[in-house]
């Protein structure tokens, strides 16, 4: 990525590697910058979106036309910094208005480096993706900006997701501990494969002391914290990559130990379990996605993000090497596998985001549902 800061009145364009271009202005950063083309359906939670380390290496389109109305404030990033590689929006607010707003959506995806375009149509955008499915894109402003034949030949260098191993990019060097709000009464391991600020939030909400575990860590790092139940984070990249996560997982399933993944991981339990993954045409994210909890029949409005599912089967239990596990949630819109349970350990995960920030909570109860593995695993 290359990238200066000329103004919003730079001319910008839009190359997917289909050969489609959309012209309109620089918003953000002045440069180039590439990665995969993907849509977000929510209206709001701009800021928890574009810090989402998920998204890293991705182009995120918002299907929401105006975008930036609150501005950017210190308290909701859900990580030290934003991800997405680029980001497009049709109708950039011209002044920011909420009392916690300290500068214009502008004015950080500048500082930050991250290079955008606005003033597209961005129905049409998602349209085409929606039929073309998730593509490589480059977003060029200013001086970076040349003929379309050039622009396209960048983009189609630019590297794919399919086959990405990307979690210990976005992955924490060091151990931190989050502490448990108010009285403690478990601890829990996570691996950090891309986690999200809420997520061990929500955990210690509920007295759990969170120990935040790099990607790289062994079995011998997550047992010396005495852990109580180990977790597993959402994360960028292809899960098919992720072969020290799957292994570390195994080792964890073998010890009985209670076990909760979300998003990537629980694409790590899919893997675990002896099951495959694979790429969806253009993914499921935003904050509007209905999910049925299979186990009580509840449908949950959810928030999403993800371009990889499981492939488990959805009509009955499955035998694996660690006892019985069958699909536990699934998205109303496409029967995608949206969560796996085992039957005979005290395991489970789901695709989607229960930490939901910037919502909906339907999903908050899978914490819940952690805790009891927990208890039940003391008693």
């Amino acid at each position: 990525m290359t990238t200066s800061n000329r103004g919003a009145t730079s001319p910008a364009v839009l190359v997917l590697e289909d050969g489609r271009t959309f012209r309109g202005r620089a918003y953000g950063a002045v440069g180039e910058t590439f990665g995969e083309a993907v849509f977000s359906t929510g209206m709001t939670g701009y800021q928890e979106t574009l810090t989402d380390p998920s998204y890293h290496r991705q182009v995120v389109v918002m299907t929401a036309p105006h975008i930036g109305n609150t501005g950017v404030n210190d308290e909701d990033p859900e990580s030290q910094r934003i991800w997405v590689s680029g980001y497009v929006v049709r109708d950039p607010a011209r002044t920011p208005s909420n009392w916690r707003s300290r500068r214009s959506l502008d004015e950080e995806l500048t500082a930050q480096g991250v290079v955008g375009i606005s003033g597209i149509d961005t129905r049409a955008l998602t349209r085409h993706l929606r039929e073309r499915g998730a593509m490589r894109v480059g977003i060029f402003s200013g001086g970076a900006v040349a003929d379309e034949a050039t622009l396209l030949a960048k983009v189609r260098t630019a590297p794919q997701m399919k086959g990405a191993d990307l979690s210990g990019e976005v992955a924490t060097a060091e151990t931190y501990v989050v502490p448990a709000i108010g009285t403690k009464k478990f601890t829990v391991a996570a691996i950090d494969l891309g986690i999200k600020g809420m997520t061990p939030h929500r955990m210690a909400e509920r007295g759990i002391e969170v120990h935040v575990l790099p990607a790289t860590a062994t079995v011998e790092d997550i047992y010396a914290v005495g852990p109580d139940g180990v977790f597993f984070s959402n994360g960028p990249g292809d899960p098919a990559t992720a072969d020290h996560p799957v292994a570390l997982m195994r080792a964890v399933l073998e010890r009985s130990t209670p076990l909760f993944g979300i998003c990537f991981g629980n694409q790590i339990l899919g893997r675990a379990l002896g099951f495959g993954t694979f790429k969806l045409k253009y993914g499921h994210r935003g904050i509007n996605q209905p999910v049925q909890d299979r186990t009580t029949g509840k449908v949950e409005v959810t928030a999403h993000n993800h371009g990889f599912a499981v492939d488990a089967p959805l009509d009955a239990p499955s035998d694996t090497p660690f006892g019985r596990a069958e699909v536990s949630h699934v998205c109303l819109n496409d029967n995608v596998v949206e969560g796996l349970r085992l039957l005979d350990r005290p395991a489970f995960s789901v695709q989607y985001h229960p930490e939901a920030a910037a919502g909906p909570h339907d999903a908050a109860y899978l914490f819940d549902r952690f805790v009891s593995l927990m208890e039940g695993q003391r008693a």
